[in-house]
């Protein structure tokens, strides 16, 4: 039976775009590197019409399939679990930048292409795609979409959801949707489309979409802000949205131990700062109108930080090369975590306003149960999304402290749950947190979920094991 399906397979897309054997070992693997499952085969079609056709296969044959774009997942959400039944079906080659619609502000692209080519195809015609992740240049827009990704625009441009108009996706049972529409307005019935974002790959396969694109600001202008607590940050926030307006794209929050670890491990990024400060804001500033505009505004909110002592001290970016560099201290924080050692992750989202409560009620929390853990906290707090990070104490092994994560997250996620927010924010449920989920959410949310997996998969074959 596998090998007929196997034949099959390579008769709808060629023989050299099945891979089997050791030719699908870097498709088995996490980003992380934490799991590694196993699949029959991996298959690497080139246009939607043949993903139609590779799916209805599955379903003849009953083969489970898992949708995968860039594989930068955080969450085993796209490689496959350890049984072998699966086949991974990798989007790599639908990456074609259909078209583009200047006048409508509108791009649509095929689920592999790439986000960083998006971003750049748009900057061709003088539009901006906002979102923006640190992996911008491996991660796909399939993949953005089954995350509903976030990234640091979110303040300004809202997530994946927002951005995307229309899909085009490949059903359950192998049936093309050509919803590929790029209206602001089409109160038609349901809205299919928020169906499949954010669902992981677990209700069908999104194969293109037409994302919404935004004039080119004529200057942006990134600041890092020196403070005392979270508090005030929270407080230059209001400040600099009442100042600001729709103009305050990016609002990140850093603690002093995340840039500790990013000058350790990356020493050639420059520090602001002639100081140190218990923590920090780099806060980005788009304008329509000029320059000089922009900078006066941003002198002006400033000005108004310190007259009122919420910030310490803050640096204005003086050139594009000087921004780069500071959005690259933010970018390393990950990689800095990474270079340090393992960590337990938390990708959670707060209501705005109780984030200074959750910090400090769970910083406590966790060094009364795990004396010595050091907190790798930073995120994009304008929008309330922490990634709240665990290290293990200093000079402990790195194993060692992995085996309390179940311990960790339940400390976390139950501070979560009691500060009314989510245990994933931008990164998924995948297979991860499919059963931590049940712990937080009523039964009457799982029971609707349930059922519209029931009715759009009833065989259960996409992406099996993940979110459900």
């Amino acid at each position: 039976m596998t090998s007929d399906f196997l034949r099959c397979c390579r008769e709808a897309i060629g023989a050299s775009y099945v891979l089997t054997d050791a030719a699908m070992a870097t498709y088995l693997t996490d980003w992380r590197g934490r799991f590694t499952g196993r699949a029959q085969a991996v298959l690497r079609p080139a246009n939607t019409d043949q993903i139609a056709a590779l799916i209805k296969l599955c379903q003849q044959y009953r083969i489970p399939v898992v949708a995968q774009g860039g594989n930068t997942g955080l969450v085993l959400g796209s490689v496959p679990d350890a049984s072998g039944t699966a086949v991974v079906l990798s989007l790599a080659r639908l990456n074609q930048l259909r078209s583009i619609d200047p006048q409508n502000n509108t791009v649509t692209v095929e689920a592999g292409c790439l986000l960083q080519q998006v971003q750049d195809y748009a900057a061709e015609h003088a539009r901006l795609f906002p979102l923006s992740l640190a992996s911008e240049g491996s991660c796909t827009i399939g993949g953005n979409l089954s995350t509903n990704a976030g990234g640091t625009a979110v303040l300004r441009y809202g997530s994946m959801r927002d951005l995307t108009l229309g899909l085009e996706v490949v059903t359950a049972e192998g049936e093309i949707w050509h919803g590929l529409r790029g209206l602001r307005k089409d109160n038609t019935g349901y809205d299919l489309r928020d169906l499949f974002i954010g669902a992981e790959g677990t209700l069908g396969i999104i194969t293109a979409a037409v994302l919404t694109l935004f004039a080119q600001p004529k200057a942006r202008l990134t600041a890092p802000v020196a403070l005392d607590s979270p508090r005030q940050a929270l407080d230059l926030l209001s400040l600099a949205q009442a100042q600001c307006g729709a103009g305050l794209t990016g609002f990140e929050l850093m603690s002093d131990f995340c840039l500790q670890l990013v000058q350790r491990h990356f020493p050639q990024l420059p520090f602001p700062f002639a100081q140190r400060h218990p923590h920090y804001v780099l806060l980005e500033y788009s304008d329509q109108e000029s320059e000089s505009h922009a900078m006066q505004l941003m002198e002006n909110m400033m000005s108004s930080a310190l007259e009122k002592n919420l910030i310490r001290d803050a640096v204005i970016a003086s050139s594009i090369a000087q921004s780069q560099a500071l959005w690259q201290l933010r970018e390393h924080i990950s990689m800095a975590q990474a270079a340090e050692g393992k960590n337990i992750k938390h990708d959670i989202a707060l209501p705005v306003s109780r984030i200074a409560d959750f910090i400090s009620e769970t910083d406590a929390l966790l060094q009364t149960a795990f004396p010595g853990c050091r907190m790798v906290c930073f995120g994009h707090l304008g929008d309330g999304n922490l990634h709240y990070n665990v290290s293990a104490p200093a000079g402990q092994d790195d194993a060692a402290f992995l085996q309390q994560q179940p311990a960790v997250n339940l400390c976390v996620h139950d501070s979560v749950h009691k500060y009314d927010g989510s245990i994933s924010a931008e990164h998924g449920l995948g297979a991860l947190k499919r059963e931590e989920i049940k712990r937080y959410k009523s039964a009457t949310e799982m029971a609707m979920m349930t059922a519209i997996k029931r009715a759009l998969d009833p065989h259960n074959l996409m992406n099996p094991g993940k979110v459900l």
